[in-house]
């Protein structure tokens, strides 16, 4: 291992050497599935867990060419970005981005909506440099589940900071962000933006829910190995207040992606929080401890007393054949020996795992893409002794977006022909939320030293929720470079305890663009 770290160091050092052209690629599920034919082939050893990803020169980048020039519609409105500009050694582009739809929600009778309007620029100078910058202005009337998680925790799910305006919320959402590829072997990214690890479509480890937030981040390959080191500043206005302003935290974050062989891929990686300022108001700053690449760091600062939070994981992904794909994480946010082999349900027992399946071209349909997954977390998971360092920014998870204290069933169909992209999701969830003022694990803000009860503890305890989410969609596309398409689709939901029953039956039609990840399929935050 100590060898290994030493190439990637002097990988650093050489890394002007070799020139190779990367362009950014925001990560979306819809999207980065209809290339799974060539991600998830015996015949390649693709790093598929670490998202967004670069399309570079490597053998994804006829596929994702294909996806980005497709025939059919001829003309600049339909095949190129709205001003694009290519020079000798730079090329700059920029598009309008809008983003509206109507609904109805039969269930509730009402007539909601959603309207944003954005603007990407974007662009690279030379074969490795590249840059994009997005933002949104956004205004919408949510439907009635959406609404109570917004007003519960005041950000527009995964977004931002969602202002209410009579029955309207409005919020700005911005990302942004540079990179800058000196060889073949190292990337350096900053900006502020999301990243997503696993190779399933929800992540335990860190996810594309949250809030996007500054960070700057390594990503440093070598042969059947790729290794990420992250650093990053999160914002967290639901924590106890020391000062006028919201909440500082810091960070840290590695994972390492080997192939060991065409069908085979192991990953490690761990991820340390601490708070600018403890809860008493004195600053602490950014760690320079942390600045250190080298994963697992954790063993090192807890020799020092260290009350910082830390979250340990492992993923795997094994090729059964061209066509089957099974996947899997397990995250430890705790390690107690004599609770972790026991069965007696300790609120310390802290940890969540998946396993999944996923491939392409099923029944030999080329594009019809396929996934079916479970995520099962404890009580308690991601919650800390302080909220300030738990695993969450601006008031939302970093990893599954429900949190905790739930367990998860999701199946997704997409299949996508010539301009016309179908697609189907099926989720059924079991969790609990907290009831009587006691906390049953599920709120990550409420500290894990106070649970409901000591041992005993099981997944689904407190106000025991289900839930089925169903969701369909068809969307005719427009213009593939900004993801410009006509939509039309329907939601079915329903979630269930003894204190309320709510149901909503949407049906959606719009036009929508960008890449931007939006997620539909949330549990409730709190009983209401």
């Amino acid at each position: 291992m100590r060898k290994l770290f030493t190439s990637f160091i002097l990988l650093f050092l050489v890394s002007g050497i070799a020139k190779a052209q990367s362009v950014y690629q925001p990560y979306t599920y819809q999207f980065y599935q209809k290339l799974d034919a060539d991600i998830y082939s015996t015949k390649t050893r693709v790093h598929s867990s670490l998202k967004p990803a670069f399309a570079d020169d490597s053998l994804l980048r006829h596929s994702y060419d294909s996806i980005m020039n497709l025939s059919g519609l001829k003309g600049r409105f339909f095949n190129e970005h709205q001003i694009d500009v290519k020079g000798s050694n730079y090329t700059f582009y920029t598009d309008l981005l809008p983003d509206f739809n109507l609904s109805r929600d039969f269930e509730g009778k009402r007539n909601t909506n959603f309207g944003t309007l954005g603007l990407q620029i974007g662009g690279t100078v030379g074969s490795n440099f590249y840059y994009n910058v997005s933002a949104y202005e956004n205004r919408a009337v949510l439907p009635t589940y959406l609404a109570n998680y917004t007003n519960q925790i005041g950000i527009a799910p995964g977004q931002a900071y969602a202002g209410i305006y009579g029955n309207e919320y409005r919020w700005s959402y911005i990302t942004a962000l540079v990179s800058y590829t000196p060889s073949k072997y190292l990337n350096i990214t900053a900006g502020r933006d999301k990243t997503f690890i696993g190779d399933g479509y929800r992540s335990e480890l860190l996810s594309d829910y949250a809030s996007p937030y500054p960070f700057v981040k390594l990503t440093a390959t070598l042969g059947n190995v790729k290794y990420m080191a992250m650093w990053a500043y999160f914002d967290d206005p639901l924590s106890i207040k020391v000062d006028d302003g919201d909440r500082k935290k810091y960070g840290v974050f590695h994972y390492l992606d080997w192939n060991v062989s065409n069908r085979l891929s192991l990953g490690f990686f761990d991820a340390v929080v601490w708070g600018a300022k403890d809860d008493k108001g004195h600053p602490r700053g950014f760690d320079f401890t942390y600045v250190n690449p080298i994963t697992f760091l954790r063993p090192l600062e807890a020799t020092n007393g260290s009350p910082d939070n830390a979250l340990l994981g492992f993923t795997g992904k094994y090729k059964l054949s061209d066509g089957i794909t099974a996947y899997g994480q397990f995250a430890l946010d705790e390690f107690e020996a004599k609770n972790f082999f026991s069965s007696s349900g300790s609120s310390r027992n802290k940890y969540g795992w998946q396993l999944g399946l996923r491939g392409a071209n099923l029944f030999s349909i080329p594009g019809l893409n396929y996934l079916v997954e479970t995520n099962n977390v404890k009580p308690y998971t991601y919650s800390e002794r302080s909220s300030v360092i738990n695993y969450a920014e601006n008031g939302e998870p970093l990893a599954h977006p429900w949190g905790a204290n739930f367990r998860e069933g999701v199946a997704l169909l997409n299949y996508s022909h010539k301009r016309f992209d179908y697609s189907f999701e099926a989720d059924y969830g079991h969790y609990g939320l907290d009831t009587d003022y006691l906390n049953f694990g599920k709120d990550l803000f409420q500290g894990y030293i106070d649970p409901a009860r000591q041992y005993g503890n099981y997944t689904g305890q407190g106000l025991t929720t289900n839930m089925v989410y169903l969701e369909g969609k068809v969307a005719y596309l427009i213009n593939p470079k900004y993801n410009l398409r006509l939509e039309l689709g329907g939601i079915y939901r329903s979630e269930k305890n003894s204190q309320f029953n709510d149901k909503t039956k949407l049906i959606t039609f719009g036009i929508r663009s960008s890449f931007r990840s939006i997620y539909n399929d949330l549990a409730s935050y709190k009983t209401h």
